[in-house]
């Protein structure tokens, strides 16, 4: 009588091993699953590039394949200058970029709140919104620059307008679809409408979120590029220019593969943090 307790518990002792198991397990396939896409896009993006070269016959002074690539970075005299400079830009580069991306989903994430939240607002700004929107960013630039002057205030408006529009729309979308029983359900036990909105809409918004995040991510970097190139005189985009004026078409070609790199990593570190984050709001979502 005594032994049938003990026999009942011994599955229960070790599900949650078994649980722990097969989470470390998920998590581990799709991390590889998720390096093996990045390799397989970068070895996409190499063999267009060597097809792009042969089939419009580019001449090999202007047009490097990877070997060139290489040799400038890692066999030329100048190799170590030249991998130094282009970290240096890198860095402010991803910083410049990294500042647009925070900014402007913060700013969308807050306005679509509001936009939601007030029809009054959603009627009167988000036209607004949209006609800046439908304004160059090229012609832009100049304006923002006689305002906000060249450091990284202007950046950061400069790279955050280009995160701010898909997020704000998206989100805004995501918000008003979510779904009728649940908000019924919210209402049915007492729920306030900011109890709401915080345990039910925005869990359910948070894919649209990310999906808005794989586009803005790399436009971020874009938008940080043409900050650079026409605003503050630093970083890739600065140095794109004055390798394209002095015909260094290596390092052209060299800041143009890092830009392509940091876009494609960029995009897997956002699916990274959504795989992160959906799990532990999954349930809120579904």
């Amino acid at each position: 009588m005594t032994a049938a307790p003990a026999l009942e518990t011994e599955p229960a002792t070790g599900a949650a091993p078994a649980r722990r198991g097969q989470a470390v397990g998920a998590a581990l396939i799709t991390t590889v699953r998720r390096v093996l896409s990045a390799v397989v896009t970068l070895a996409v993006i190499v063999g267009a590039w060597v097809l792009f070269l042969k089939l419009f016959n580019i001449t090999p002074f202007i047009g490097k394949n990877p070997a060139d690539i290489y040799r400038y970075l890692f066999e030329s005299p100048d190799a170590a200058a030249s991998r130094q400079e282009l970290f240096a830009e890198s860095g402010t580069t991803l910083r410049d970029a990294l500042l647009g991306l925070v900014a402007g989903t913060i700013a969308a994430v807050g306005c679509s709140l509001a936009f939601y939240l007030s029809r009054t607002a959603s009627s009167v700004f988000m036209p607004l919104a949209m006609v800046l929107r439908s304004v160059p960013l090229v012609a832009m630039t100049p304006l923002i620059v006689a305002i906000f002057g060249r450091d990284l205030a202007a950046i950061t408006i400069i790279s955050g307008i280009v995160t701010f529009f898909p997020t704000l729309v998206n989100m805004i979308v995501a918000l008003r679809g979510t779904p009728q029983e649940s908000l019924d359900l919210c209402r049915a036990y007492g729920a306030s409408a900011t109890d709401t909105l915080m345990k039910v809409q925005i869990p359910t918004a948070l894919p649209a979120l990310f999906a808005s995040l794989r586009i803005a991510a790399p436009l971020a970097l874009v938008g940080a590029l043409l900050a650079e190139w026409l605003a503050t005189g630093q970083g890739l985009g600065y140095g794109l220019l004055n390798a394209a004026a002095a015909s260094d078409y290596n390092g052209l070609w060299a800041r143009v593969v890092l830009i392509t790199l940091y876009s494609t990593v960029i995009y897997q570190l956002v699916g990274i943090a959504e795989g992160l984050v959906m799990r532990r709001f999954g349930s809120a979502a579904s």
